[in-house]
């Protein structure tokens, strides 16, 4: 491999692990600026956070507070389920803001990282604006000091809400909340005892939030007792509990261990992880000071860390859409995509979010996932429904009215990067953009078959660029 390509290489690994990819002129222009500086500029990029477009109105009640209107009899059953129906419309508009913005790549990182975040505060409650809020702050704190980010995730009326927290009362401790921060959030399993999640939830007791969607204490339903949590006893209440969980170093190699394995490689180097972690616990968990450090460390470019990933269902989808300048109007397939792929934001299957990895991948949805391209790029005929995973909640959030994908694509910005190359070497000269490894002789015999030898050059291009685009290595990042 020449030099060229080992810099583009490199090039096309930052944006695909710092965000969604790269289109072949943001390529083209990286390669001539050293590594470090993009990784300079991927930061300043994301220095300024930008909320998503507004899906709920203040006061707009959420889905408890109607039901509770409907039993006081100031709703009817028609207008209870039109509300309903209207709440459950916004969480997939957010949902579909929030899909733009990856694809816009605008912000990359701090997108990406967020998406990383969505996955480890993995968060679902039929509730708008609770929703709308969390995302708003995994995104917002998503490059903050990992504690700050804590913090207030663990204070959302969101998260208080899908872990029970609410019920959680001094007379009656509901554990829920305390297990899970320890378990997903903080330490880990094998780190804590039953005892101390006890110990926990008694000083989370009074957690919750009203009717405006504040956080709230509730003094009156707080334990004021003495707890002992992890060796340390002390009256303590919740934020105490987050301090203490913070000064283990599990915390930080627990946490180290996970954004190794979505940023670098799903085969964690355990002696890395000990080296990051320490920086970490030491830095005040600084989570840009250590994405840095990685992206800017020569192991982070080494073979065995490149085209190592399974691309996400979101991922994917966002990668595909900013590659190619792509748009889906109306953008109802994008939700088709998200629930075939078995990836609907702000619907994880549960509160370990999804598992990643080889989990991305099985018969049907490497199938669909090979189709892809033609359903977007060449507005073939989709006939594949999503497989039924028994969860109602996201049955409802599309109705597709046809079988095909409406998409624009800049297809003359996109061949612009590509004015100067023979045609003869399209095949290769393509690839080279959209996979992370040079295409094979069989990979290439089987994406010519794809072109017609009397076709126009941007037909050859299209031909071409959906045909590596459906190869299994394109699955890979």
């Amino acid at each position: 491999m020449n030099e060229k390509n080992t810099k583009r290489q490199q090039v096309q690994h930052l944006f695909w692990r710092a965000g969604f990819g790269a289109s072949p002129q943001q390529v083209q222009e990286a390669l001539r600026r050293p590594l470090r500086r993009l990784v300079r500029d991927l930061f300043d990029d994301s220095r300024t956070f930008t909320p998503l477009t507004p899906v709920t109105s203040p006061g707009e009640p959420a889905r408890k507070e109607l039901k509770e209107a409907f039993r006081n009899g100031q709703l009817d059953r028609d207008k209870l389920k039109e509300r309903l129906r209207m709440n459950r419309e916004s969480i997939r508009d957010l949902n579909l803001n929030w899909a733009d913005r990856m694809a816009s790549g605008k912000g990359a990182l701090r997108e990406k990282l967020a998406l990383f975040w969505h996955g480890h505060f993995a968060c679902r409650v039929q509730n708008a604006r609770a929703m709308e809020q969390y995302a708003g702050v995994i995104r917002e704190k998503a490059l903050a000091p990992f504690g700050e980010l804590l913090t207030a995730v663990s204070k959302s009326p969101a998260m208080l809400q899908f872990l029970n927290n609410q019920q959680n009362r001094k007379n009656a401790p509901n554990e829920n909340f305390a297990r899970e921060v320890m378990e997903l959030f903080t330490l880990g399993r094998g780190n804590y005892t039953e005892k101390d999640i006890k110990e926990a939830a008694r000083a989370f007791t009074g957690w919750g939030y009203n009717l405006e969607g504040d956080f709230v204490f509730r003094r009156a339903v707080h334990d004021e007792g003495e707890k002992t949590v992890l060796g340390q006893t002390g009256r303590f209440e919740g934020e105490d509990i987050l301090k203490i969980l913070l000064e283990k170093e599990a915390t930080a190699t627990f946490i180290v261990r996970k954004l190794y394995r979505y940023f670098v490689n799903e085969e964690a180097d355990e002696s890395l992880v000990r080296e990051l972690a320490t920086r970490y616990f030491r830095t005040g968990y600084d989570t840009a000071a250590l994405l840095e450090t990685i992206f800017t460390s020569d192991w982070f470019y080494e073979p065995r860390n490149i085209g190592c990933r399974i691309k996400s269902p979101v991922e994917l989808m966002a990668g595909m859409q900013h590659s190619l300048a792509m748009s889906v109007e109306p953008r109802q397939p994008v939700l088709f995509v998200q629930k075939t792929l078995g990836q609907v934001l702000f619907y994880p299957p549960n509160v370990a979010g999804w598992p990643g990895g080889r989990t991305w991948i099985d018969s049907s949805s490497l199938l669909f996932r090979m189709k892809l391209p033609d359903y977007l790029l060449r507005s073939a005929e989709v006939n594949i429904r999503p497989k039924d995973d028994g969860d109602a909640a996201t049955e409802n959030l599309f109705k597709r009215k046809n079988r095909l994908f409406e998409t624009t694509i800049d297809w003359a910005g996109f061949e612009r990067a590509f004015a100067e190359v023979k045609d003869t070497d399209l095949p290769d000269e393509l690839a080279a953009y959209l996979l992370q490894q040079p295409l094979g002789a069989k990979q290439r015999e089987l994406v010519l078959k794809q072109v017609k030898k009397e076709g126009s050059r941007p037909e050859k291009i299209q031909s071409l660029t959906a045909a590596i685009m459906a190869l299994p290595e394109y699955q890979l990042c």
